[in-house]
């Protein structure tokens, strides 16, 4: 336990600068080279290669591939991918505003559920408090949205929901089931959800001409999103393991904070000055 206490800054940090610069990277990968599903591909695949490669070394543990393991873990991938493909869907319909403040809310109904499903106990007075009030400003922002679309808030509620299972689900896996390492973790997950994004990109005749076109450059922001999706993965897995569900989530907004301002500062699709 002390061993975990005493990597959990470590963790924290690692995840929260990996998703930062993940960020980053993945627009300048897209900007680069046109073909977004090949790109989320790549970072999944290439995660789960480097690992195993590393392990063939002797540098790292990491479980082998057990049907078991993969019965448990395969759960994990595809509420990945459903979350990925709802997010992508509500920022269709929705201003990245909008999106967020779902994000921000999401401690409340995690905080609740890590009570009556992982036996965590509930917050304090001051974090209700706390928790209360986003759910307040969430509610005092849909009403100011000046771009309010009905197709908008059904996606976001519909990411919402499998966010919010995402989180405790992952915390139960990281609990219940063995492994030999966080890497082993991170072959499962990033190895199991890239399976099936081979059929998102290989009859898409416009990813397919992006990346015949290919540069040097553009293979080079593929190779560091790689990269960084190695460390996103084994960073958030271990936070995983030192936080509870309902930490992790708090972790994972503060990363998203600066988005908000950014995303002001670049264009005009985003709320009304009161929403924001």
């Amino acid at each position: 336990m002390a061993s975990l206490a005493r990597s959990t800054p470590f963790a924290v940090g690692g995840y929260m600068l990996c998703s930062a610069t993940l960020l980053i990277s993945n627009k300048y990968a897209i900007y680069k080279v046109a073909a977004p599903s090949f790109i989320l591909f790549s970072q999944l695949m290439g995660t789960a290669i480097v690992v195993k490669a590393f392990a063939a070394m002797g540098k790292i543990e990491c479980d082998p591939l057990e049907k078991e393991k993969c019965k448990k873990f395969l759960p994990v991938a595809l509420i990945f991918l459903a979350t990925i493909f709802s997010n992508m869907k509500s920022l269709q319909y929705a201003n990245v505003e909008t999106f967020m403040v779902f994000r921000f809310s999401t401690p409340l109904v995690v905080s609740i559920a890590d009570y009556l499903f992982l036996g965590r106990k509930l917050p304090s007075a001051r974090s209700w408090a706390c928790l209360f009030a986003l759910l307040v400003g969430a509610f005092g922002y849909a009403i100011t949205d000046s771009a309010f679309h009905f197709k908008g808030y059904t996606f976001c509620a519909v990411w919402y929901c499998i966010f919010c299972m995402d989180q405790i689900y992952l915390k139960h896996i990281v609990d219940t089931v063995k492994m030999q390492s966080t890497w082993g973790r991170v072959f499962y997950s990033n190895f199991l959800a890239s399976v099936p994004l081979v059929f998102t990109f290989i009859n898409d005749a416009d990813e397919i001409a992006a990346l015949k076109g290919m540069s040097f450059s553009a293979a080079i922001a593929v190779f560091v999103s790689v990269a960084l999706g190695v460390g996103m993965s084994y960073f958030a897995w271990m936070a995983r393991e030192a936080l509870s569900a309902a930490s992790f989530t708090v972790v994972g907004n503060i990363c998203k904070i600066m988005t908000i301002g950014v995303n002001v500062l670049l264009w005009d699709k985003h709320a009304s000055p009161i929403g924001v």
